[in-house]
């Protein structure tokens, strides 16, 4: 690998046939001849790109595990379709205008349509994950799509919610976000036959990257030039690691927390007193900490894996989603 190639973009390199193949597959069971607004609007979401790190963990870890069949490519989709269901929902919820540089799909049809298609492809997915044959497969995706919900549902709830404590911070992630991550793995291990020693270690793998994932997500939510709209989160009122640390590290801005954050009533200023009190409590470089150490758990995790190209890929991945912080 060049120092110029990212991670995930040399995964794609290495799973470029299969990649194809999910693809096509994804295209063929997005398809509807009776209800046509659901593959604009799925072609819509899928059209605006991302990089396909789930579907590529899935394919990755089958692969590491010595898988040789075609089921890898069908729970690959799975986990994309699952995946783009919850983009879907989640924007509806969030009320969100904008994903990936584009208009989301409940600005440019309704709310109506994206809950609809959402809940198409949930359904797309459980066809594909019955057409595998495992049982085990099934419970693994099926729990994992609860998993999600109940997330989302708990950050809803959290939302706004000053006493709201890192465990339930971590819980919340690995809900809407690394229980997706570590289904994708764990699946991968499950349907190559591998061991449950490998098959635990895959699973610990996918949680600790979507952990970190979101950690670092959180964190570059208060840097510049990202990309991503500076102190959203603020904004949102959504209670990330890096405010529940500056809110407990500042007692005495309890009425500053509770007027913005309780109530959401902000006004001009209050975004830059925030980033002065995460700045002045370390709240960011302790977040910033805490996902270097999720990522070191997931690179430990890869120990006990056979030694691969592959493996040596999903090693620097975990380095890769947490690099714009060091």
């Amino acid at each position: 690998m060049t120092a110029t190639t990212k991670p995930h973009e040399m995964l794609a390199e290495m799973l470029s046939a299969k990649l194809e193949a999910v693809d096509a597959l994804i295209r063929e069971r997005m398809a509807s001849e009776n209800a046509p607004r659901i593959p604009e609007v799925t072609a819509h979401l899928v059209g605006a790109g991302g990089k396909r790190i789930r579907p590529m963990l899935t394919l990755a870890s089958a692969r590491l595990m010595g898988y040789e069949g075609p089921h890898d490519e069908k729970l690959a989709a799975t986990v994309e379709f699952i995946h783009t269901a919850t983009l879907l929902h989640d924007d509806v919820v969030d009320e969100s205008k904008q994903r990936r540089g584009r208009p989301t799909a409940n600005l440019l049809w309704d709310n109506k349509s994206s809950v609809l298609v959402g809940d198409y492809l949930f359904a797309r997915s459980f066809q594909l994950m019955v057409e595998t044959d495992s049982l085990r497969v099934l419970s693994i995706l099926s729990n994992a799509a609860a998993t999600i919900a109940e997330g989302e549902v708990l950050q809803l709830s959290a939302m706004s919610d000053l006493a709201t404590s890192e465990d339930t911070y971590v819980k919340i992630v690995r809900g809407k976000t690394a229980a997706l991550f570590s289904a994708a793995t764990e699946v991968g291990g499950v349907i190559a036959g591998a061991t449950e020693a490998e098959v635990q270690a895959l699973w610990t793998y996918g949680d600790a990257l979507g952990i970190a994932f979101q950690m670092a997500d959180d964190v570059i939510d208060w840097m510049e030039g990202t990309g991503k709209g500076y102190g959203d989160d603020f904004r949102e009122c959504k209670l990330t690691l890096p405010m529940i640390r500056a809110i407990a590290g500042s007692p005495e801005e309890w009425g500053f927390w509770a007027r913005t954050i309780g109530k959401g009533q902000q006004q001009e200023g209050d975004l830059e007193h925030v980033a002065a009190l995460l700045a002045q409590t370390g709240a960011l470089d302790s977040t910033r900490q805490t996902a270097l150490d999720w990522a070191g758990k997931a690179r430990a995790a890869l120990r006990d894996l056979p030694e691969d190209p592959i493996r040596e890929v999903l090693h620097d991945l975990a380095d890769y989603v947490v690099a714009r912080l060091k």
